[in-house]
């Protein structure tokens, strides 16, 4: 999965700089899993991606790990970008291009697709909890009758293929395009998370500061996500990471 999403930017890269006149760019590759030093060079000896592999660390979560990235870097945008994603070719050229367009714009959030082809709703409203419980824990067949209040949820009613919708209050962590100055102004990922509601947290905390925009004409393909079909451990840090979600910025129950 990781060499095909690393193919994938760099084929999306390479594009994008043969239009811009452009050489490389530099990859941050966080090895949060093992302590074990991995040989990485089978998968980024890409001309266009300068590896620069973070590791030795050990697990120190999701956020802190991308964090390690984020100080290093002194770029003008920066990808936050998971490696269970495929990027369509023109990705990073549609994507770069809205952003230089539009300086107000913070974080830029694309077309999320599923393996097969239909559109992953990964743009957010406010979630209560029991939206969550509903979503994350429900069987799918005890969901229909809450299927009009998910909608709402995932922002069904304004999102679609074709049109930008500008502030959405929540956008998915697994592709988030930054404008490197907003970023480095929050700080990046608040470490307090160790995984899930970290992208929740930064996506309203960069409306402090910028705007915030879903453009489907940057689409990428995404394999991941069901935090309940993944083991009582993802169960237990999502429980946790919703309790610190909700203390910091409000409960909302139903």
């Amino acid at each position: 999965m990781l060499e095909r999403t690393l193919r994938t930017l760099d084929t999306a890269l390479d594009r994008f700089l043969k239009s811009n006149q452009g050489t490389s760019a530099p990859l941050y590759l966080i090895n949060n899993g093992t302590d074990e030093r991995i040989d990485w060079s089978q998968l980024t000896n890409e001309a266009r991606l300068q590896t620069n592999v973070i590791e030795g660390q050990g697990n120190v979560g999701y956020g802190r790990g991308h964090n390690l990235a984020i100080d290093r870097t002194s770029s003008r945008y920066h990808l936050i970008l998971n490696p269970d994603i495929e990027l369509e070719s023109d990705a990073l050229v549609q994507a770069i291009a809205f952003m230089d367009a539009h300086p107000e714009v913070g974080v830029l959030s694309p077309l999320i697709l599923e393996d097969d082809g239909s559109q992953q709703f990964l743009c957010r409203r406010y979630p209560t909890v029991f939206d969550l419980f509903v979503r994350g824990f429900l069987p799918r067949s005890l969901r229909t009758p809450f299927k009009a209040r998910l909608a709402r949820y995932e922002m069904r009613d304004v999102i679609d293929d074709t049109n930008v919708l500008w502030d959405p209050p929540i956008v998915s962590g697994c592709f988030m395009l930054f404008r490197t100055e907003v970023l480095k102004k929050l700080n990046g990922f608040d470490p307090r998370y160790f995984l899930y509601f970290e992208d929740y947290d930064l996506s309203l905390r960069t409306h402090d500061v910028a705007r915030v925009a879903y453009v489907p004409s940057v689409r990428v393909l995404h394999h991941g996500g069901d935090a309940a079909k993944k083991g009582w451990t993802h169960i237990r840090l999502f429980i946790t990471s919703a309790f610190r979600f909700f203390n910091r910025f409000g409960w909302k129950w139903l």
